[in-house]
């Protein structure tokens, strides 16, 4: 499923409450650094010719008009989140985006929280890390401990580190929230499983180094780009979830 309008929703999030989402990256097209073999968007290479970006004002004009419309409605939403058919840092306005938001859902909507959902490829960036500090909610994404997983199931560009990207995490000491899928299955002739003994020490270990505020924990709810994946339990995403909660850290469950 790809977000064909800048802003749409309001949608019922399973995390987010009432998300207004909003869509930085081409409107047919779908343009992230990684490309994971459970994305609901599809591949990067599916409509790979739609390359358009919108620009700052389209956003903060669409974004505006929406939230204008919602408050006549008094149908305010809980949160305005950045997602879309992509990783949304990648936009080169990304962080005039952000201030812009700021500045309307101050005026508009107080109440309204500014979540960012992000593979934090884009933290080296300065400008990306000051506007992911300006949200009030930074889900980052991280599904396995181990490079070699990483790369199965996220596919991600060349030059990817994942030690890299786990110390550009430990900037935020903790304020932000870890986003995990767990998954079964096989692609193109690998065997992916994240929830194994060895696999679980690891994510643990790693979820004890960052400590976010919050862990969100879910699996495969959509039909995905890679056929041979399946759904982890949700008794086994409940065992998970109490390890985590053992370490004093909030956990969202969505199987």
């Amino acid at each position: 499923m790809r977000f064909h309008q800048i802003v749409y929703g309001p949608i019922q999030s399973r995390r987010l409450g009432r998300s207004l989402g909003v869509n930085l990256l081409p409107a047919r097209g779908k343009w992230c650094t990684f490309d994971c073999i459970y994305c609901e968007c599809g591949w990067n290479s599916d409509g790979i010719k739609d390359k358009r970006l919108p620009s700052k004002e389209e956003v903060a004009q669409a974004l505006e008009l929406k939230i204008i419309e919602l408050a006549n409605q008094n149908h305010l939403p809980d949160t305005i989140t950045f997602s879309g058919n992509g990783e949304p840092t990648l936009h080169p306005d990304f962080k005039s985006i952000i201030e812009a938001t700021i500045s309307l859902r101050n005026y508009y909507a107080p109440d309204s929280k500014i979540c960012v959902l992000s593979n934090a490829t884009q933290l080296h960036r300065p400008d990306v890390f000051q506007a992911l500090w300006m949200a009030d909610t930074r889900i980052l994404k991280i599904d396995s401990a181990f490079p070699q997983t990483v790369s199965i199931i996220d596919q991600p560009s060349v030059g990817y580190d994942l030690a890299k990207t786990i110390e550009a995490i430990k900037r935020f000491e903790g304020d932000f929230s870890l986003q995990t899928i767990f998954l079964r299955g096989n692609h193109r002739g690998k065997s992916i499983d994240n929830t194994t003994p060895d696999e679980q020490a690891a994510w643990m270990a790693l979820v004890k180094k960052l400590h976010p505020k919050e862990v969100m924990i879910y699996t495969i709810d959509r039909p995905t780009p890679a056929v041979n994946l399946s759904k982890v339990p949700l008794f086994e995403l409940r065992n998970i979830a109490d390890e985590v909660a053992a370490l004093g850290i909030t956990v969202q469950i969505a199987g």
